[in-house]
């Protein structure tokens, strides 16, 4: 929900870019990889010769009077040249107009400068969304140029100090006009009644991006790209420099916001057409062009943050039971098969890969809404949303990879998951992308019975060398089931252990079926891959629970 001026971890994604680098350092050491599943001849016609070159001057010349005529004329098209021409040149980081004053503000003070509702874009147009603005400062080092895009006439949106209140903070030098804001957000309806102004989505910090469904609170976050994340040398945090935002008909249910990427590596243009609601849906296209291919090319990555849960052993001297913006990952691969990967803290950052050819879908959930496994009235964890991303055409060979990175507590994103494709074009080749983004509590998964507990720990008195699981699953289906023998569970163990009892029963008390089981590490310290699911043969009656127990 719209909290005017209020400042957060979750109000601060650049906080959780400076995290991020501070990741950097912590990747270097070593970490678990796991893959899993694995005419004529101009020299014959000089004249024509002549006539193609004229005619490429000429388009270059146009093109690059649209490229410098951005309150003149935009479109995709537009957007998509400007990006190919950045990535033709070697990257040059843009100078920060934010002035040192502001970037040395502290967390209180930055605070205290908040948004004046008045001044909202479109406020006083009678049209269904606003736009409202980020101040720079603090850890907003860097501004960004934020357009609006009228038919196809594109005209910048001017930064003013008339539209904040600085609530008598005291800038060395004052703002001058020439600051530029840090990002935005936009206001709307999420369709709940005599609510018209939810806030709906909001970019800020480098390709950082994310957005609310009805009753939904901020959570977990999306980014335009992810470069090098879990690599030896250190991840790269491309920024969206620019934004183009249509202004809407009135009455119109959607939305449209263009923006224009730029790093080190590369370059690309974005285009995000929003529809919120119930589930807020937005269909994402982009075409990235790579200045030189980098090692990780993350399509469509998400960014949460896990601390502990159910399956958390090891104690946190946290009052609350569980504390996370997602509980796990979620898929649904090209052969159909769903996927459930409870997330957890682990002790070293572990990388998991998810071998794929054409995926149906994937995402960070937040499957627990049980506000008593959680007891914060402050953060309303159980509130957060569920992030699922849909490719649209053909995505081809590649994994799923998820990354997850020790953290201290509740205030570092140290969950990562994105699409890598096996293979990129040549840089300077377009890297196309398109994929619909599902913001939403409960709409999305499995159509048969899914886990709704993970749950390991050990006896101190029988067999205190067994790791014991259970797993419960639940569903429409299962919970109508009476105790039935012939329904039956099926675990695997990988290599470095060895499974020593299983079992199923139904949980009358709640209506759910429990798989409890053993394993006996095998001593060499090798990360142990677990699977297990319900059946009854011929059918199976659940997604797959994937577990990497570490020992």
């Amino acid at each position: 929900m719209s909290d005017e001026g209020r400042v957060t971890r979750d109000e601060l994604p650049e906080a959780r870019s400076e995290g991020a680098a501070r990741r950097a350092s912590v990747l270097q050491t070593p970490r678990i990889g796991i893959e899993i599943l694995g005419t004529a001849s101009a020299r014959q016609t000089p004249y024509g010769a002549k006539l193609v070159t004229v005619a490429l001057a000429a388009f270059f010349l146009v093109s690059f009077a649209r490229l410098h005529a951005a309150d003149e004329i935009f479109d995709f098209e537009t957007l998509r040249f400007r990006a190919k021409m950045l990535a033709a040149k070697p990257y040059v980081a843009r100078p920060s107009t934010v002035p040192a004053a502001l970037r040395k503000l502290s967390y209180d003070d930055y605070r205290l400068i908040k948004f004046v509702p008045a001044q909202a874009h479109w406020r006083n147009d009678g049209l269904p969304y606003q736009l409202q603005f980020f101040h720079p400062g603090f850890v907003h080092k860097r501004a960004v140029q934020i357009n609006e895009v009228d038919g196809r006439t594109a005209v910048p949106i001017k930064f003013s100090r008339a539209m904040f209140d600085y609530s008598g903070v005291k800038v060395d030098g004052g703002v001058p006009d020439s600051a530029g804001f840090a990002g935005f957000r936009v206001l709307g309806s999420l369709g709940i009644e005599d609510r018209p102004w939810d806030e709906i989505v909001s970019f800020v910090g480098a390709s950082y991006f994310r957005a609310l469904c009805a009753k939904a609170v901020y959570g977990l976050s999306a980014r335009g790209i992810a470069i090098n994340t879990a690599d030896a040398g250190g991840e790269e945090f491309p920024n969206f420099e620019e934004f183009w935002i249509e202004r809407p008909a009135a009455g119109a249910k959607q939305f449209t916001i263009y923006a224009l990427l730029d790093g080190p590596s590369v370059a690309g243009a974005y285009r995000l057409r929003v529809s919120p609601g119930a589930e807020t849906v937005m269909l994402v296209k982009a075409a990235v062009y790579a200045r030189q291919n980098p090692h990780v090319f993350g399509i469509a990555p998400l960014t949460s943050m896990f601390w502990h849960g159910e399956n958390s052993s090891e104690a946190t001297n946290d009052l609350r039971p569980e504390v996370h913006d997602s509980d796990g990952l979620m898929i649904n691969n090209g052969a159909g098969e769903w996927l459930w990967r409870p997330l957890t803290d682990p002790k070293t950052v572990r990388v998991a890969a998810f071998g794929d050819d054409n995926p149906r879908g994937f995402g960070l959930v937040q499957r627990d809404r049980n506000f008593e496994n959680y007891q914060d009235l402050e953060t309303h964890y159980h509130l957060r949303p569920s992030a699922w991303i849909e490719p649209i055409g053909a995505w081809g060979r590649g994994s799923v990879r998820l990354v997850e990175i020790p953290t201290p507590g509740e205030t570092n994103d140290n969950i990562v998951a994105f699409w890598s494709p096996d293979t990129l074009p040549a840089p300077g080749e377009a890297v196309e992308f398109e994929y619909r983004l599902h913001w939403y509590l409960d709409q999305i998964g499995p159509p048969a019975g899914r886990t709704v507990g993970t749950r390991h720990g050990r006896s101190q008195t029988q067999e205190p060398d067994l790791e014991r699981f259970t797993v419960d699953f639940g569903g429409t289906y299962l919970e109508k089931q009476k105790p039935d023998p012939l329904i039956e569970c099926d675990v695997s163990v990988g290599a470095g252990a060895k499974l020593t009892y299983q079992n199923v029963q139904k949980n009358t008390f709640n209506g759910t079926w429990r798989v409890s089981f053993g394993i006996r590490p095998d001593g060499s310290g090798h990360p142990v891959e677990l699977r297990c699911f319900l059946k009854k043969p011929p059918h199976v009656l659940t997604e797959t629970w994937t577990y990497l127990w570490q020992p």
